[in-house]
C-alpha cells in the first residue's frame, strides 16, 4: 500500500510538473480542464496496470531469494512488536486525519444550506439568485449565484453573466470532486495543488465567456475597482480573489493561443508510456521480497520454523511443513479473509492451519517457490553461463547434503544460514555506533558454472557492514553447481541479513 500511494504521489507531482511549465498560459482552457480532471484519475489507476507487452519488452532477471538470516533474532522479534506498534498508531493517525477533514466538509456544506435559508432567493429559468444582505460577496454553487443585494440593485450584471458561467459549466462538481480527494487523501500535497489550479482555470473560463460580449478594459477596469469579501468556502467558485486577480488580468489580455499549440498536450503521451513501462516492468520477485521483509518486520516471525505469537496475539509459523488440518476459506474469520487475500496473488505460500494442539495458525512456507519469468517459458542462459532464474533442473550442492531437489535446496540454505551466523562479526554493529534499531543487509552473489561463489554484492547502512556481509559470503565452500540439461550453469541468489543495534 505505501509503495501504491507514493507511486500515486509521484505521478500526480509528474503531470503537475507538465501543466504548469507548458499548459497553464495556453488558453485552451477545455483541454487544460480535462487534463486537470483526468490526470489525478490515472495516478490512481495506472500503479494498478501491469502489460505483459512492456515486461516483453525489457529484459528480466530474477534471481533465488534465500530467507532472512537473524543475528540476534529475540532482539528483531522485540522490534517488530514495536513496529507493529507503529502502525497502529499510523492508521489511527489517518482514521482521525479522514474524520477531521470530512467535518470540515460538512461545516462548509452547512454554512451554504445556512446561507440559502437565511436570505432572499430569487428564482430565475436556468438558476437562482441568492440576496445576500449583510456579505458582499459573488460566488455559485451549482445553480445558485449568491450575490449582495447593493450589487443587485445597481444592476451589475457582469458579474453575475461571470457566476452563470460556473452554473452552466458545472464548475462546482469540478470542485467537490477535489474535495472529496482532500478527504480521503489529506495527507496528499498534490490534491490542494490540484485544487488550487483548476479553481484559477474555472475564473479564466468564466472571463472569456464574459468579455466576448464585453470590452475587454472595461471589464478588468471592473475587476480592479471593486472588492468584493468572497466567503472563505474553498469548493465554491468566486467571482474575486485578491491573490488571482493579476493572473486573471493577464489572461484576459492575452492573445488567443495557436492551435499548433495543441501539440503540447502529446508530452502527455511518453509520460503515460513511462508510467506504465515503469509499473509494468517492476520487478515481481523483489515485490514479493519487500512484501516478506514487511511481513517479517511487521507480524514476527522466523524463517527457522518456530512458533511466534504477533502483537494481536495471532499464531504464525514459516518453515516446510506444518502438521493439522487446513481451515477453508469459507470457514475463516473476517479478518482471517483478509490475510488471505493479501497472499492470494503472492508467490508467497499461505494457508491457515489447526495444528495438533488446536490452535489457529497462520503458516507461511519457505522457501518460496521457484520463480519463473513471466515474459518467456524457456529458459535464459546468459553468455557467462549463469542462469537468472530459479528453475533449474538440479539446484547447486552444498558440501555434505543430500536428498531430492527440495531437501538440497533446503538444506543449501540452513547450511549458509549457519555459515552467515557463525563468521559474520556482530559487534561490528556497536563498534560503528549506529542507531538503534533493525538493520538489514542485502548480500547478492552467484554461484557459477564451476560452483564457485562469484560477483557478490552488498547494501548495507555502513560500508563495514556492507565490507563484512561479502567477506563472509566469500567464505563459503565450493559447491557442486547447478545443472541445466546436464550441462553446468551459474545461480545467483539474494541473501537478507537482520540485526538489532540496541
Amino acid at each position: 500500500m505505501i509503495n501504491y500511494i507514493l507511486q500515486v504521489l509521484l505521478f500526480q507531482a509528474l503531470f503537475l510538473a507538465v501543466y504548469d511549465f507548458f499548459l497553464q498560459k495556453e488558453t485552451f482552457f477545455k483541454w487544460n480542464r480535462r487534463y486537470l480532471l483526468v490526470t489525478p484519475l490515472l495516478s490512481f489507476i495506472i500503479p494498478l496496470l501491469k502489460f505483459e507487452t512492456f515486461q516483453r519488452a525489457l529484459p528480466q532477471e530474477y534471481m533465488v531469494q534465500l530467507p532472512t538470516v537473524f543475528l540476534n533474532p529475540q532482539a528483531v522479534i522485540e522490534q517488530a512488536n514495536n513496529s507493529n506498534s507503529t502502525l497502529n498508531y499510523l492508521t489511527i493517525l489517518f482514521y482521525v486525519g479522514l474524520l477531521i477533514f470530512a467535518s470540515l466538509f460538512l461545516i462548509k456544506l452547512i454554512k451554504i444550506i445556512q446561507l440559502i435559508i437565511a436570505n432572499k432567493v430569487i428564482k430565475k429559468q436556468h438558476y437562482s439568485l441568492v440576496v445576500l444582505e449583510k456579505k458582499q460577496s459573488a460566488f455559485s454553487f451549482f445553480n445558485y449565484i449568491f450575490i449582495n443585494e447593493s450589487l443587485l440593485k445597481n444592476e451589475d450584471l457582469q458579474i453575475i453573466k461571470h457566476e452563470l458561467i460556473h452554473c452552466k459549466q458545472y464548475h462546482t462538481l469540478d470542485l467537490l470532486f477535489f474535495e472529496i480527494l482532500k478527504i480521503v487523501f489529506w495527507f496528499n500535497p498534490m490534491v490542494y495543488v490540484y485544487q488550487k489550479r483548476i479553481t484559477l482555470l474555472h475564473e479564466y473560463i468564466s472571463d472569456a465567456e464574459v468579455v466576448k460580449e464585453t470590452d475587454k478594459k472595461t471589464y478588468f477596469n471592473k475587476l480592479l475597482s471593486e472588492t468584493f469579501n468572497v466567503e472563505n468556502i474553498s469548493f465554491i467558485n468566486q467571482f474575486f480573489k485578491h491573490s488571482l486577480i493579476k493572473k486573471r488580468i493577464v489572461m484576459i489580455t492575452k492573445e488567443k493561443s495557436k492551435k499548433m499549440k495543441q501539440l503540447k498536450y502529446l508530452l502527455v503521451l511518453p509520460l503515460l508510456v513511462s508510467m506504465l513501462v515503469y509499473v509494468s516492468c517492476t520487478n515481481d520477485a523483489q515485490t514479493d521480497i519487500d512484501d516478506m521483509n514487511r511481513i517479517i518486520e511487521n507480524e514476527v516471525i522466523s524463517p527457522n520454523g518456530k512458533y511466534f505469537e504477533g502483537k494481536n496475539g495471532i499464531k504464525i509459523f514459516t518453515g516446510i511443513h506444518l502438521e493439522g488440518e487446513v481451515v477453508s476459506f469459507d470457514n475463516m474469520t473476517e479478518n482471517e479473509k483478509e490475510i488471505f487475500n493479501n497472499f492470494k496473488d503472492s508467490k508467497i505460500e499461505y494457508s491457515l492451519v489447526i495444528d495438533k494442539n488446536g490452535d489457529r495458525v497462520h503458516f507461511l512456507k519457505v522457501p518460496m517457490p521457484p520463480m519463473k519469468n513471466k515474459a518467456k517459458d524457456k529458459i535464459v542462459i546468459e553468455d557467462d553461463g549463469s542462469i537468472p532464474f530459479a528453475i533449474i533442473e538440479e539446484v547447486p550442492i552444498y558440501p555434505g547434503c543430500e536428498g531430492t531437489k527440495e531437501e538440497l535446496r533446503l538444506c543449501l540454505q540452513e547450511k549458509i544460514t549457519q555459515h552467515v551466523n557463525k563468521n559474520f562479526n556482530s559487534d561490528l554493529a556497536k563498534e560503528l555506533k549506529l542507531e538503534p534499531g533493525v538493520k538489514r543487509i542485502f548480500v547478492m552473489f552467484k554461484i557459477d558454472k564451476d560452483g564457485n561463489i562469484a560477483e557478490v554484492q552488498a547494501r548495507a547502512p555502513h560500508i563495514e557492514l556492507q565490507d563484512e556481509a561479502m567477506r563472509v559470503i566469500n567464505l563459503l565452500p565450493k559447491m557442486t553447481p547447478g545443472k541445466q540439461k546436464g550441462k553446468s550453469i551459474g545461480v545467483r541468489y539474494s541473501l537478507p541479513i537482520a540485526f538489532k543495534v540496541e
